[in-house]
């Protein structure tokens, strides 16, 4: 017990010590680049030269050490700005040794060491095993690196629109908190300034390795120059002193160069590593067996060959020989295993399946849906088959790999950044889509579904892009001819290679997974008012309560939740947002006690949200422009309505009439288009609602208002009359 209370106070006094050492870290920095500077402008003893040096290889040696057990590059975020302090500090280092090299022909022991001991007193062999080691360097190491960098921050950039839809389809989700998705953003921002740190840094190793190649050529030519013009020596003894020493020098400095740009090499490619680098290592190369069985059969051959030593090869395979038996014989363990536990009944994904409540994952990445085993059917089970999902995709196999998390497809995510826009723009909440895949239709072909019934379908082709010609191009590109689903577009799905040429040619270029997104948020706005269901108006309500409950007990004193939805449902058709719900019942309070016709209170919500839909409809100048319904068809309207909102309504119009009318009023709405102007239709509000109810089967995506849902102080620019 003595000795483990001893250890215990030994370990908390080294943590203290660090902890001191920590809150002066800032003065230790300070103090070490002071120190880089002196070191160029003063002259500085051999010992301490000495001491200096082998810091600096020591760096180099803990550095790359590091690197190996780096999980994640974020892991050391401060690598880029170690690499400046370094170099600097080598280059401070080169000013200081060329300095005592050129003044008195010594430099210290440690150089002295590198230039007779390492190349064997030959200057020669120096000169070449510097140049070798910078040519290692340069062309080698740090290219790579420098290239894997700025690969790298590029992909990192592009991928952060991504990353972030991603947080906050999980934060909507409820899979994390404020505090974990703000952490992911941080980290998401860390990363990329990581990379693009890495790829400017990188150019630090480079240059440095230039600089050593300029200072060793000038310190043997300074070396020779001093020896012989200033010392009396001759050319052979100059040059076998200072050009040994200068290599010397060279080699001191390049040695720890080359292990930070290793290291630089080692932090940017180790992207995907799930541990450390030697048990990565291991793990990769002793997955299977059969590798290592033909890498010891060929180095068997080479070993018999004629000319070549046997020795090294038979040993070697040897080796490789007794790996791939372990690995086999182990893979066979397993195996065996596993078809027990499989006799049992029992599997290790069936247990995690029991253990954690969810369903097993099919290969497709889709919720598997038949038993393993037919089992007789129940009446329960029966019933399950009449649920029908209120949205549905089904996808051809093709397209799994836009869907699957697993297999790269972030489609998920975006289909929780859809839900959101939905909410925020239209104040409703869609339910849970569902994706199914059906090997009945075409691989790249998808099919949405509301309520059972087809919405929309179409073709994706994954490895392509869609490019959309917007009018202003004349030049052909080559590519599949389609329409582009969402908008009935005509289109052309190119090859990446493509890209860029139809972006400058003016296409709109967009990915498969956009396309299907667009698509999908198309649907949902356009079968809006079938998702929202009673179900849902009922939490509605409930959520209106929690702040205004007044106005919701006066609502449901009058009206049901049938007639709520009902209103709220016209709104949606409409493309009128339902998020300030107060303003609208508390409108259906006030109007439901005169009339529970759904037609006359859809009418007076609209009134009551004129400000929304004034600025719905106006341009950027704050404008509203508007074509208007003549007096003549208004007053034919109101003398062939039998009846009126408020106690229902039935037109008695001529077929012929109507079908004029609709003739006009589409005319109209195509040169408002044509002039990009939004079309907007200012008709009386007496027959606001017949007026759109009569076009809303022939023209799509009209704004049929009324003269009470224009605001007060905004702006109405007619620009004709519908006659």
């Amino acid at each position: 017990m003595s000795f483990t209370l001893a250890e215990a106070a030994g370990v908390s006094q080294v943590s203290g010590i660090r902890k001191k050492v920590q809150s002066y870290s800032d003065i230790g920095v300070a103090l070490l680049m002071v120190l880089i500077i002196i070191m160029m402008v003063v002259p500085l003893p051999t010992w301490l030269i000495d001491m200096l040096l082998a810091m600096n290889i020591t760096l180099g040696v803990v550095t790359l050490l590091v690197t190996f057990y780096v999980k994640r590059a974020l892991d050391l975020s401060i690598f880029p700005t170690l690499l400046l302090i370094s170099t600097l500090f080598r280059l401070s280092l080169n000013v200081s040794t060329t300095r005592l090299i050129l003044l008195y022909g010594n430099a210290g022991e440690l150089i002295n060491a590198f230039g007779n001991f390492v190349v064997g007193g030959n200057y020669v062999v120096g000169i070449i095993m510097f140049l070798i080691l910078v040519i290692i360097q340069m062309l080698v190491i740090t290219k790579g690196a420098e290239r894997v960098a700025e690969v790298a921050a590029r992909f990192t950039l592009d991928a952060m629109p991504g990353k972030q839809m991603s947080i906050d389809a999980d934060l909507n989700s409820g899979l994390i908190d404020e505090q974990g998705a703000k952490q992911r953003r941080q980290d998401i921002q860390r990363e990329a300034d990581f990379y693009g740190a890495m790829d400017g840094a990188s150019k630090f190793v480079k240059g440095d390795a230039i600089a050593g190649l300029i200072i060793t050529t000038i310190n043997i030519i300074g070396g020779l120059s001093i020896g012989i013009f200033m010392r009396g020596m001759d050319a052979a003894q100059a040059a076998g002193h200072y050009s040994l020493l200068t290599v010397g020098d060279g080699l001191v400095g390049q040695i720890p160069a080359l292990l930070m740009s290793t290291a630089m090499g080692v932090i940017v490619t180790r992207a995907a590593a799930s541990s450390e680098l030697g048990p990565d290592l291991i793990n990769s190369f002793t997955m299977y067996p059969r590798p290592l069985y033909i890498a010891s059969g060929m180095l068997l051959a080479m070993g018999l060959m004629p000319g070549l030593p046997t020795a090294p090869f038979l040993a070697l395979s040897l080796l490789m020989g007794f790996l791939g038996y372990t690995v086999g014989r182990e893979a066979n363990v397993q195996a065996i295993e596993a078809e027990e536990q499989a006799k049992s009944g029992v599997s290790p994904q069936a247990g995690a399946a029991q253990a954690g409540g969810a369903a097993a994952p099919s290969p497709g990445g889709l919720a598997a849906e038949a038993p393993a085993k037919s089992e007789p059917v129940s009446p329960d089970d029966v019933m399950k088959l009449l649920t029908v999902e209120p949205m549905e995709a089904e996808i051809g196999y093709a397209i799994i790999p836009l869907i699957d998390p697993a297999q790269g497809g972030d489609m998920l995510d975006r289909i929780g950044t859809i839900r959101k826009q939905m909410a925020l723009e239209m104040g409703i909440v869609v339910p849970p889509i569902r994706i199914r895949d059906n090997i009945q239709i075409k691989p790249t072909e998808y099919i949405l579904r509301v309520k059972g019934a087809e919405a929309g379908r179409g073709e994706l082709l994954p490895d392509h892009y869609l490019a959309m010609n917007t009018g202003a191009v004349e030049e052909d590109l080559i590519g599949v001819p389609t329409k582009e689903p969402a908008f009935g577009l005509p289109a052309l799905w190119i090859s990446p290679d493509l890209r860029d040429k139809a972006e400058a040619m003016g296409y709109t270029v967009v990915d498969a997974p956009s396309v299907l997104a667009t698509h999908l948020s198309e649907v949902i706005r356009k079968n809006g008012a079938e998702l929202l269901t009673r179900q849902e108006v009922q939490k509605l309500t409930d959520m209106v309560k929690e702040t205004a409950p007044a106005v919701v007990g006066e609502l449901l004193a009058s009206l049901s939740l049938g007639e709520i939805q009902k209103v709220l449902q016209n709104l949606i058709r409409e493309q009128i947002p339902i998020r300030d719900l107060v303003t609208i019942f508390e409108a259906l309070a006030d109007f439901g006690k005169m009339s529970r016709s759904v037609d006359f209170l859809t009418e007076r919500a609209r009134e009551a949200l004129s400000r929304l839909i004034s600025l719905k409809i106006q341009g950027p100048d704050g404008v509203i422009t508007a074509a208007t319904l003549s007096p003549n068809w208004e007053q034919k309207i109101m003398a062939g309505v039998d009846g009126d909102l408020t106690r229902g309504w039935q037109l008695n119009l001529d077929p012929r009439e109507v079908q004029r009318m609709i003739g006009a009023i589409s005319r109209a709405m195509e040169e408002m288009i044509v002039k990009n102007l939004p079309p907007v239709l200012l008709v009386h509000p007496d027959v606001r609602l017949i007026v759109r109810r009569l076009i809303e089967g022939s023209i799509n995506n009209i704004f049929v208002v009324s003269y009470n849902e224009i605001t007060r102080g905004i702006q109405v620019k007619t620009v004709g009359m519908v006659e």
